[in-house]
């Protein structure tokens, strides 16, 4: 009987954890979309897509304060939240829409570079990076972050996809208000950010998958095992031209391995032959569940 309330208080110390952690990350987020607004995108009148792109071009155009366009139009993305994402995303969307215009309206407006290039480079990179830890945590900025979320439920495409499409019509906007140059600018800054959440989806830590046909397999398969402290599978192959049953070597390991394992495969056969190709992700032990072989 102890040993279930013990059970009960340890799931529910985790779940208050992790739901703490949630809100951290949430916050953080919001910080940098504010940061990267208000300090790289915004001095420099770069409308990079979004509801603060929007905000950028209205507060311009019809000199009504960004925060108070963020306040509207997140009213109306959270009221579509509760309607196509359901409940756990709607709160955290919330959270997010709610914090937005206040993060915006305490960061300051401070042009921190200069150089309007570098600054839109930066600040694209804050916002793909700040928009990719809200998807993460199933939540949302409101604005135009939600649309991507329900393009994801409901046809599967990918987040940074989902931000370039809907942002893109914002930065259409931007031409009749802003220069050339900074519809250019924005572009740009749209493909950043959309380069840099692919980046973060797909697993900023790539992996490599190897194939190796070798007739000195056996001493091969050991120094991987040993040297390289890496786990492999044989699989039984047979080759086109002579028919022969020819045992196969795949093995996944970190880059940083790779050389590695090319200098084993030399040691013992210089005339192997070997496939490799980049992997996003790899769950298992020696990888996910922590070190030694896979």
């Amino acid at each position: 009987m102890l040993s279930l309330k013990q059970n009960r208080g340890a799931m529910m110390k985790s779940k208050v954890l992790s739901l703490i952690w949630r809100l951290a990350c949430i916050v953080f987020a919001i910080i940098l979309i504010a940061v990267g607004v208000n300090m790289f995108l915004g001095p420099h009148e770069i409308a990079a897509g979004g509801l603060t792109g929007l905000a950028i071009i209205l507060e311009a155009g019809i000199g009504v304060d960004r925060s108070i366009i963020v306040y509207i139009g997140n009213g109306i993305m959270i009221l579509l939240t509760l309607i196509f994402l359901g409940r756990e995303v709607f709160i955290n969307t919330i959270i997010g829409a709610g914090l937005l215009p206040v993060a915006i309206s305490l960061v300051p407006q401070y042009t921190l570079v200069q150089d309007t290039m570098l600054s839109m480079v930066i600040g694209s990179v804050i916002f793909g990076i700040a928009v990719s830890i809200l998807y993460k945590n199933r939540a949302s900025s409101g604005g135009t972050a939600v649309p991507p979320l329900i393009l994801q439920k409901y046809f599967g495409m990918k987040p940074s996809i989902g931000v370039f499409v809907t942002d893109g019509v914002v930065v259409v906007l931007s031409l009749f208000i802003f220069s050339v140059d900074s519809f250019f600018f924005a572009m740009l800054s749209i493909f950043i950010t959309m380069v840099v959440m692919g980046y973060i989806e797909n697993g900023l830590s790539k992996k490599k998958r190897v194939h190796i046909i070798s007739k000195h397999h056996e001493a091969i398969a050991h120094d991987i095992l040993h040297e390289i402290d890496r786990g492999l599978t044989i699989i039984p192959t047979v080759g086109g031209y002579e028919k022969q049953e020819v045992p196969m070597l795949m093995v996944t390991l970190e880059a940083s391995d790779y050389r590695k394992l090319v200098d084993v495969v030399n040691k013992h056969d210089k005339e192997a032959f070997m496939i490799t190709d980049v992997v996003s992700d790899v769950y298992g032990r020696g990888f996910t569940y922590g070190s030694g072989s896979v």
